[in-house]
């Protein structure tokens, strides 16, 4: 087998690559419509072709371009198997709630299979099989208990100590008819329905708060304002928080994806593993006839643990052992929350917001819980019972599991806020290599350097706006990453992911070396 020469100098999703998405103008001036909805990932758009199909006056706001956050970098599988997730969840809060919770994401996925049918959507829908695989003796208890929750839940579901899939496991569970596709142009297709109901689209406009009132008013960075009855925030990291303390109710989650194209024989289906470290796996069907795999894992906290190209070169060597790569074609990252509780936030901001939804912390599963988002805000928006709302409520009771949770990331918070402030650092700027970020010292303070190929250097304050905690640099992404609540900035200090709002303080202008 002749070795692949190696992973992508620079990241880039192939959903993104394989997709010509059309641009949309900047907000140019205040408007009114019944609802806004903010954030042009996949519960955003869904939401806001919901509600125009509903009659209403809708606008979609987008802080930059559509679909080029967490849904351009998933590994899209479209399944209700969301890791080892219904034992502990009926141990943790009862059967019933688990089966809300299946049925949420089992709705979800017809939704998308109609939705492609009603619109004969050309975007790669595949039936799959979803396994949780394992090689460890600790996990089989733990997957022979989940294919019992499967039975009480009536999932369709099977239990094998084989998979055809070429890497050492010992058993596996099976969620069968689950399926797949490529996401971006199957939102697509949405989006133009969405315009061609009446919607409209503005990107490059970002929303950075909401005056609240019977016709709440989104404020944008440009000075413009939108006034409606009703606001969504779809942003990933809800964009204005009120009194729903977000930040400190959910963590952020990086993980990383190779793209890889083997002539190796791939026997179908969805995999990820049930141990650390993660290893998930799934076929992309090509233009060309070939196929690519993605193979995905190693997740972390966002801006804590190890150098993150290494997270990289994890997957590559893991591939080269498994899959006999012969290009690693592609490579990328995504940002995920998660919610002391593990179920998504979707429902009223607060318990005294009525016209206010935010749709938030999918961990990991955002095709579904996207989904599943954006038709109980429809119902909500229009006042119609749905018997998921009590389950994903934002103002949900916190369990016991939840308090342990919530005390040890803001624990862990605390920490890195601490270290940050107190790291040591002696590296100066003029040793910054080309192409190569790092902290270093300005006039006696904490800053971050980055220089480019061209031997360009860009310096910016090194400390969070959003509460304050030191960045930390991603070489994998080249990006500025807070440990503490997962706001990310580009080397130029831009926002790229929030809480944050504002930028990174520029420390200087760019020089040469």
């Amino acid at each position: 087998m002749t070795k692949p020469s190696g992973l992508p100098q620079y990241p880039k999703s192939y959903w993104l690559d394989s997709t010509n998405l059309p641009a949309y103008p900047a907000l140019e001036q205040s408007i009114e419509v019944d609802a806004a909805v903010v954030g042009g990932g996949i519960s955003g758009i869904t939401t806001a072709y919901l509600l125009a199909k509903e009659g209403l006056k809708v606008a979609l706001i987008e802080a930059g371009r559509l679909l080029n956050g967490t849904t351009g970098s998933t590994t899209a599988k479209i399944t209700a198997q969301h890791d080892l997730f219904y034992d502990p969840l009926i141990r943790s809060s009862g059967i019933e709630k688990a089966e809300l919770y299946y049925r949420a994401a089992d709705d979800a996925i017809s939704f998308i299979r109609q939705t492609v049918e009603e619109y004969d959507i050309s975007c790669g829908l595949k039936e799959q099989d979803a396994y949780v695989f394992t090689d460890s003796d600790a996990y089989i208890g733990k997957l022979q208990s989940e294919m019992e929750a499967y039975h009480k839940l009536g999932i369709p579901s099977s239990y094998t100590e084989h998979i055809e899939l070429p890497v050492p496991h010992k058993a596996a569970i099976v969620m069968h008819k689950q399926a797949q596709f490529h996401p971006l142009h199957y939102l697509q297709e949405l989006v133009g329905a969405f315009v061609k109901a009446g919607g409209a689209i503005y990107e490059q406009t970002t929303a950075v708060d909401v005056e609240q009132g019977r016709r709440p008013k989104i404020m944008t960075l440009s000075g413009h304002s939108i006034t409606c009855k009703h606001v969504v925030s779809c942003t990933h990291f809800p964009f204005y928080e009120a009194l729903g303390l977000y930040f400190a109710r959910m963590h952020a989650d990086r993980s990383y994806v190779l793209g890889i194209q083997s002539k190796a024989h791939y026997p179908g289906g969805m995999y990820i593993s049930a141990e650390d470290p993660v290893r998930s796996v799934r076929s992309v069907d090509m233009p060309d006839g070939g196929k690519l795999l993605l193979i995905g894992g190693q997740g972390h906290k966002t801006g804590q643990g190890i150098c993150t190209i290494r997270h990289y070169e994890e997957l590559e060597q893991f591939s080269e052992q498994y899959f006999q790569p012969e290009r690693i074609a592609y490579r990328w990252s995504a940002q995920d929350l998660v919610t002391d509780d593990k179920l998504p936030y979707i429902g009223h901001l607060t318990s005294g917001t009525d016209n206010i939804y935010v749709a938030t912390g999918f961990r990991k599963w955002g095709m579904t819980s996207g989904t599943t988002s954006a038709l109980l805000i429809r119902d909500l928006i229009m006042e119609r019972d749905n018997p998921f709302a009590p389950l994903f409520s934002p103002s949900r009771p916190i369990t016991l599991a939840g308090v342990g949770k919530l005390i040890t990331d803001n624990v862990d918070v605390a920490k890195h806020l601490v270290a940050g402030k107190l790291e040591l650092v002696r590296k100066k700027p003029e040793e910054v290599a080309e192409d190569e970020g790092s902290v270093v010292t300005v006039a006696g303070k904490r800053a971050g350097a980055y220089r480019d190929k061209e031997g360009k250097l860009y310096l910016v304050d090194t400390t969070c706006t959003h509460m304050g905690c030191e960045v930390e640099w991603n070489n994998g992404d080249r990006t500025w990453d807070c440990p503490c609540h997962g706001s990310r900035f580009s080397i130029t200090g831009e926002v790229i992911e929030g809480p944050a709002e504002k930028p990174l303080k520029s420390l200087s202008a760019a020089s040469e070396r």
